[in-house]
């Protein structure tokens, strides 16, 4: 089985060797991680953006399912590039999996960045716009969309001192994915 390994991963410093040990994980469990920084793109090519678009769409279109690094990224929420793959491979109906080392309530997460209040019986926030409250960890088309393409998010029953190198959820969902192919 081969895995899109989806995430912020790809802005770290050291983001070649996350890579690395993402895709060691899978190979233990006997199946193949497909990591973005993969792709071989010259990033001073006028199109190297679109680069990056087309190789990442051909890695999702060869595989079979995605594991997505949902940890809040640059706020209170998920990477917006990888909430846009995790709904390109739920919308092929391929397997979905996801985690998050963050797995406190969305509204109590945001509520750490910005003032978050009580009106009219729903949280807003300092503009006003209503904040979403359903008691769940990231916005609910993706909690959803997990739970009916996949699995549940997996998140750790405490955050990590490092969430972007703890790998421990991120295991659980591989592991979960090779269960699956022993299943089929």
């Amino acid at each position: 089985m081969k895995i899109y390994l989806a995430g912020p991963d790809v802005f770290l410093p050291d983001a070649v060797e996350v890579g690395r040990r993402k895709a060691a994980i899978c190979a233990a469990h006997g199946l193949t991680g497909l990591y973005p920084l993969d792709n071989a793109i010259d990033l001073t090519v006028p199109d190297a953006s679109r680069q990056i678009f087309c190789g990442n769409e051909a890695m999702m279109e060869a595989a079979d399912a995605i594991i997505a690094n949902l940890t809040p990224f640059r706020g209170a929420g998920a990477d917006p590039g990888t909430v846009y793959e995790l709904g390109y491979m739920a919308g092929r109906g391929k397997f979905c999996l996801a985690y998050s080392n963050d797995g406190a309530v969305y509204a109590d997460r945001l509520s750490r960045s910005m003032d978050v209040r009580s009106e009219d019986g729903r949280l807003v926030d300092p503009q006003g716009l209503t904040v979403e409250d359903f008691g769940l960890p990231d916005n609910l088309m993706m909690i959803h969309a997990l739970e009916l393409h996949g699995c549940p998010l997996v998140t750790p029953a405490t955050m990590p001192v490092d969430i972007w190198h703890d790998l421990a959820a991120f295991e659980a969902c591989v592991r979960m994915a090779a269960a699956r192919l022993i299943a089929t």
